[in-house]
């Protein structure tokens, strides 16, 4: 009898075991990423946040990284020799390598576009909007303006959603600039790197991350864009629609450094354009996913890429004040050829 008691306590103490070992949610259905572009840090770093089911926060615990496929640009040399280490690394975290990009949606119910080589991101996100999927585009969301314009009217047109945005917008200092903690926002001087991509225009490859910034403190309304240009940088000056102005600081030679300032009505000057990480980002992403809501809209997204392409045209005429009304209207024109130019490659692959 003794010999059956402590067989069974035995017994109890390994199942007790066993139950604390197992995860609270082995019984909720996990809800499967999948990744487009492996030719960038964002997908390593975005899949060890959520595979790494030993640290994770509550709200994204069931989401998981499942599957990738790794290309990805084969023109930018600084991103496409990253594609074989980060393939190794990702297997590391349980995630399949896709063959296709069409693999990776039908066996995913979020998708992830990595690709660093904006170029690629239409072709690439008109596959993910014929299946209805909702998509995060990560920046830059098109290599120009009148792509990006393109994605969006895409986007309308199959009844899907999606976003893009840079990590910066999510800090927590410059979420509480937008909403309004520290009254409202007069005016905001940001900065950021820039690494020019001969391949991209002028701040969509990587100046993007501050522009965003400055976006994200300031609001939508800008009405007309100066740049100053030297060798160690830009200085790009936005006139709102209320006479706020707004600046962008894009740091070429120097410190690969984010911050700020924003004048605020409460309190003067606080730190602004920081970059807290990129798990605020990722939490944004889930949100959209779960309740349908944009994090940021696709006319501010737009803004954003029509300041830069206005810069750039300013730069283009010695320094002169551009409107962002012309560079827009550029910027549709562009748009309206991408479009038809793909209706007739479908017309055509049809017959």
């Amino acid at each position: 009898m003794k010999r059956f008691l402590t067989t069974i306590i035995a017994c109890a103490a390994l199942c007790a075991g066993a139950a604390a070992q197992e995860p609270a949610t082995s019984n909720v259905p996990v809800t499967r990423i999948g990744i487009i572009g492996l030719d960038t840090s964002h997908s390593i770093a975005f899949t060890k946040y959520l595979n790494d089911k030993a640290s994770l926060e509550p709200e994204v615990l069931r989401y998981e990284v499942v599957i990738a496929y790794p290309y990805g640009t084969q023109t930018i040399e600084s991103a496409a020799s990253r594609i074989p280490k980060y393939i190794d690394e990702i297997q590391n975290y349980g995630v399949k390598i896709a063959g296709s990009i069409e693999q990776v949606i039908s066996q995913s119910d979020l998708i992830f576009i990595e690709t660093n080589d904006g170029r690629m991101h239409f072709e690439q996100a008109l596959e993910v909007f014929k299946s209805g999927k909702k998509v995060y585009i990560d920046k830059p969301l098109g290599s120009t303006l009148g792509e990006t314009i393109a994605i969006f009217r895409l986007a309308e047109k199959y009844g899907t959603k999606t976003f893009s945005s840079s990590s910066i917008r999510f800090a927590q200092q410059n979420q509480d600039l937008r909403n309004g903690v520290y009254g409202d926002v007069k005016g905001a001087d940001i900065f950021s790197p820039h690494h020019p991509e001969p391949t991209h225009p002028d701040f969509g490859y990587y100046g993007i991350h501050g522009v965003e910034g400055l976006f994200t403190v300031m609001g939508t309304g800008c009405q007309e864009v100066t740049r100053i240009h030297s060798s160690e940088g830009d200085i790009c000056v936005g006139v709102w629609e209320d006479g706020r102005l707004g600046t962008f600081r894009a740091i070429t030679t120097g410190p690969n450094i984010y911050g700020g300032t924003a004048i605020t009505s409460k309190k003067k000057a606080v730190p602004a354009g920081n970059y807290d990480g990129y798990k605020p980002l990722v939490k944004a992403i889930i949100n959209f996913y779960e309740t349908g809501n944009l994090p940021v809209s696709p006319e501010e997204t737009i803004e954003i890429f029509t300041f830069m392409k206005a810069s750039n045209m300013s730069l283009k005429q010695g320094g002169k004040p551009v409107k962002m009304s012309a560079a827009l209207k550029a910027g549709e024109k562009d748009a309206d050829k991408i479009l038809k130019a793909l209706e007739k490659a479908e017309q055509a692959a049809s017959k």
